[in-house]
């Protein structure tokens, strides 16, 4: 999406300065704070022209009216079917692409290196499942940065860097400094070979539709939180949201269906998921897990969507339980952190409006 500053959007819509006001108000033209100047706005061209070919806006004020909140990012959009970060395919760049290569792209790094120069911590979180040790390394990020930890571009993706580079530590245990699928495969005793089955998992899973976390990260940081403190915000709503239920119901339903064929498998997700069989595409199944697959393809009339896919390679591997809700976790902690970026750099304000509802005074 293009912006404009207001005189230039004024200049292309013939307008006076209150009537441009009047369409942001009532939804017809989306406004942001200029990345520049927070004291000025910016006008999104897309909206503009279609408002001077006298087509319908996005309307955001009814969205609003019905609680709903609508955010801008830059970060990742599903375009016929396929997901995209950034414009960049991300089936295509999950072939090749390591989950750091992942963040410098969602966190629009550019040329820079952050993960270059970071070392262990040496009192790392080391008791607990994986997700209890990440909760607990951003949470003490969180409480060791404080609000409003700068909004230096450079200084922010270093810290989500940072954040990042603790919580893959605390999921593998301490080690050498290698990519980090690769530290993931060491901490579950994986073959090395396999490892790139982690590496192309992580990213499929580091941004996806909106939902509740990326509201609640995005919210954080509009706050001020710090970025370990937006992405734990984020995190903590995770585990209600589609991918990480649909995968936890997949990891349940697989074991079972390995020991019990006629297993009802889950609904079929509403709509088609090529990350699933990019995921399964480099994996030979076991006859066993192949027999699983198939049958729920057969049912579905379609491949595997991810969440499944994630299930059957970590039983595949031989994982923990939690393994491929660990991949989600971890993939997804990634994106939160761009969203929080994102946020921080140019997001639109999140407003919110509390109406209380609730008995009147003194009628208790």
């Amino acid at each position: 999406m293009g912006w404009i500053g207001r005189g230039e959007a004024l200049a292309r819509l013939g307008v006076k300065t209150q009537t441009l006001y009047a369409y942001v108000s009532r939804g017809r033209i989306t406004a942001r704070p200029d990345p520049a100047d927070p004291r000025r706005s910016q006008y999104a061209i897309g909206d503009i022209e279609r408002l001077i070919r006298g087509e319908v806006g996005p309307l955001v004020a009814k969205a609003a009216a019905r609680g709903e909140a609508e955010l801008l990012s830059s970060l990742g959009a599903e375009i016929d079917g396929r997901p995209y970060y950034r414009g960049r395919d991300a089936l295509q760049l999950a072939e090749t692409a390591t989950l750091e290569d992942a963040a410098r792209l969602l966190w629009a790094a550019g040329e820079s290196r952050p993960f270059a120069d970071l070392r262990p911590r040496v009192d790392l979180f080391t008791a607990g499942t994986i997700r209890s040790r990440v909760f607990a390394t951003l949470a003490r990020r969180a409480g060791e940065a404080g609000p409003r930890a700068g909004n230096d571009p450079a200084a922010m993706i270093a810290e989500a860097a940072a954040a990042l580079n603790e919580a893959v530590d605390a999921a593998s245990g301490p080690g050498p400094r290698s990519h980090f699928h690769q530290r993931l495969a060491r901490g579950w005793k994986m073959v090395e070979r396999d490892a790139h089955l982690l590496r192309r998992g992580l990213v499929l899973c580091a941004d996806g539709r909106m939902n509740a976390a990326v509201l609640a990260t995005r919210t954080a940081a509009s706050g001020g939180a710090c970025m370990a403190g937006a992405a734990l915000a984020g995190l903590t709503t995770l585990g209600t949201c589609e991918l990480m239920r649909r995968t936890q119901a997949a990891t349940t339903f697989v074991i079972a269906a390995r020991r019990d064929p006629a297993t009802p498998a889950e609904e079929a997700p509403e709509a088609d998921d090529p990350r699933g069989a990019a995921l399964l595409s480099t994996l030979i199944l076991p006859p066993d897990l192949e027999a699983v697959r198939r049958r729920v393809e057969a049912e579905w009339g379609r491949p595997p969507d991810l969440a499944l896919a994630l299930a059957l390679t970590a039983r595949a591997l031989d994982l923990p339980r939690e393994a491929a809700g660990d991949l989600v976790l971890l993939g997804r902690l990634t994106g939160l952190l761009g969203h929080a970026l994102d946020q921080r750099r140019s997001g639109s304000p999140i407003r919110a409006r509390l109406r209380y509802v609730g008995p009147p005074p003194g009628a208790n």
